[in-house]
């Protein structure tokens, strides 16, 4: 059993790619056990496959009908599902949620996708970056020039696998109080708008101008919520917002310009970003870190991959951990009584067949009559 806040939850994952692996990871993390149903066929696990780390896989061939009634039998015992096919693959497999919910009324059958189950564009292909573009969010992130995606955060990670996780776990706090189970429609399209709630609400009040990147106070517009390169080459981040931050900000750089006094005047945020950003200069990453490092100019280095897990915060806090050497994030968030882990290695497709059957219900007979039918 899975040590962690989770542990007893019992989640059935269909493999796929992107959020839905991470949700699955997540989960993991917490100390739910997470089986992953993989397609049968030659597979090796990859140190490297960071978001498939700590389930356990049964290799299933769902063409056959004996793997299609092991699924089902595997959703009687289940609190939740997960799967990310294009909407109608489930019910042709005939793992639907109307078939799994009759055979488990308590159920919580989690469905992700780009675009949703309904919808104009829910049977098209996509990508995060195609998910986030009708929110408003690809609009509002990127340079002067164009939109920039932001990674796949937005849409796979935050809007996606955040969500679907949220989700999940909601309906199972439900159905163990109303005894019924239900299908949780998680559209990363959805939930990357309801990232953008603040945002809108900026745009309700007036306060942020849509048709403009790079003129507000949170997209880099502004001269003290900005990223500047150093005389190094590296990079340096800056959020003195509030008037206290901004005065130590001008401190700590020896700026006494009075032009600077002008703080929230739009109107003078791009000669004010071009002198700092000359003051910035002066000096290299590892001064200004010196300089400004645990302080309340609301102040950090910007890192590459290489350099994060190093920094003295991220080493203290121990945010990243090292397996078979592979650098990766350690679970999150932080349960003071019933702490998080890492509850194993990516699985090779199909190692754990015998052992996540057996202790999921099914009998040594079981087990031999599927790989009989070269099911499993």
């Amino acid at each position: 059993m899975g040590k962690g806040p989770l542990s007893g939850l019992k989640i059935i994952e269909f493999a796929g790619i992107g959020p839905g692996p991470f949700c699955g990871m997540l989960l993991s993390d917490l100390g739910a056990d997470v089986v992953r149903i993989d397609r049968k066929g030659p597979g090796r696990a990859s140190p490297a496959d960071v978001t498939s780390r700590g389930r356990r896989s049964i290799a299933l061939d769902l063409k056959k009908p004996e793997a299609i009634e092991a699924c089902l039998k595997l959703m009687e015992s289940a609190d939740g599902l997960i799967e990310g096919f294009r909407p109608g693959v489930m019910e042709r497999l005939g793992l639907g949620p109307d078939v799994a919910l009759a055979r488990n009324p308590k159920l919580v059958f989690g469905r992700m996708t780009g675009w949703g189950q309904t919808g104009p564009y829910a049977k098209a292909a996509g990508h995060d970056m195609n998910y986030i573009a009708i929110t408003g969010a690809l609009h509002a992130i990127g340079t002067t020039d164009k939109p920039v995606p932001p990674l796949n955060l937005v849409g796979d990670f935050g809007g996606g696998a955040l969500y679907l996780a949220f989700g999940l776990l909601a309906g199972i706090i439900s159905a163990r109080t109303t005894g019924q189970g239900q299908v949780i429609d998680c559209a990363m399209s959805d939930g990357a708008a309801s990232l953008m709630a603040m945002f809108y609400g900026f745009k309700g009040a007036g306060m942020w101008n849509d048709t403009e990147r790079r003129s507000n106070l949170l997209d880099g517009g502004a001269h003290f919520y900005d990223t500047y390169q150093c005389a190094d080459g590296k990079w340096i981040s800056i959020g003195s917002i509030e008037p206290q931050f901004y005065a130590l900000l001008l401190e700590k750089t020896g700026i006494t310009d009075p032009e600077f006094t002008h703080q929230m005047s739009r109107d003078h945020w791009p000669s004010l970003r071009a002198k700092l950003d000359a003051v910035i200069r002066t000096k290299s990453q590892a001064e200004w870190c010196e300089i400004m490092d645990a302080t309340d100019v609301c102040f950090a280095p910007v890192l590459n991959l290489e350099e994060a897990p190093k920094h003295i915060h991220n080493a203290a806090r121990k945010t990243f951990v090292e397996i078979e050497g592979v650098m990766q994030p350690a679970p999150a968030p932080r349960f003071s009584a019933t702490p998080g882990e890492i509850q194993g290695p990516p699985p090779k497709i199909g190692a754990h067949n015998d052992a996540a059957l057996g202790e999921w219900g099914f009998s040594g007979g079981d087990i031999a009559a599927l790989k009989s039918a070269e099911a499993l």
